[in-house]
């Protein structure tokens, strides 16, 4: 009897996707091409002068630990002359969970392309945070919540964020609890109203809110 002879199995190997490379950013602006040179080294120093931010290379220049986290995407479906047109929308936003958090929106007809877009109006959108220690149960000279009680609407959505004592952490839903953890938060109680799960209206509201504590302190 003839033996059967098997076949060697192949080992099949999943291809690693090499990560794009991001081009490097050469500046068109004025503000660009002066951080860009080094005579402006900070945030602050912007905020102080009044300057207008217009290239994302900026914020990722004098802000290198910022992330990025994709908040929500859907879908926009609408009829046209030619049929259905599909589109993609993103949510994305930006903190270096330190004292800053911008949040970006953008649409496409690719979903990548609409992330990307989010993502650069992340950065362009990042704004100051203000942290303190603003718990009559705390009373620490660490900036781990809010200093003051904060309010800030969205749409229908009204977010408020209260100081939280050490420890706590932070009382809130998911993706709120995200915000605020780029944010740099870590205690805080909130409450929201209104159409919570509505992330574009949500978001409003507790950048609103932050953006009060640098504002109003």
């Amino acid at each position: 009897m003839s033996q059967v002879q098997k076949r060697p199995e192949r080992k099949f190997q999943r291809r690693e996707r090499k990560p794009r490379e991001e081009a490097p950013w050469i500046p068109k602006t004025s503000l660009g091409k002066k951080v860009a040179a080094g005579q402006i080294t900070s945030m602050e120093e912007i905020l102080e002068n009044g300057y207008r931010i217009q290239e994302a290379g900026i914020i990722k220049k004098l802000l290198p630990d910022l992330k990025t986290e994709v908040i929500d995407v859907g879908i926009i479906q609408k009829m046209t002359a030619n049929g259905q047109s599909t589109r993609f929308k993103a949510l994305v936003a930006a903190g270096n969970e330190n004292g800053w958090l911008g949040i970006g929106r953008g649409k496409s007809r690719q979903m990548r392309i609409a992330i990307e877009k989010a993502t650069t109006a992340s950065y362009l959108n990042v704004s100051p945070v203000k942290l303190g220690c603003g718990s009559w149960e705390c009373r620490c000279d660490q900036k781990h919540s809010v200093p003051f009680k904060v309010r800030g609407r969205g749409g229908s959505v009204t977010i408020e964020i209260l100081p939280a004592p050490r420890g706590l952490g932070l009382v809130a839903g998911g993706k709120i609890r995200n915000l605020l953890r780029l944010a740099g938060l870590k205690d805080a109680w909130t409450t929201a109203k209104g159409s919570t799960p509505t992330m574009n209206s949500t978001s409003k509201a507790v950048l609103q809110c932050l953006i009060q504590t640098f504002s109003q302190g």
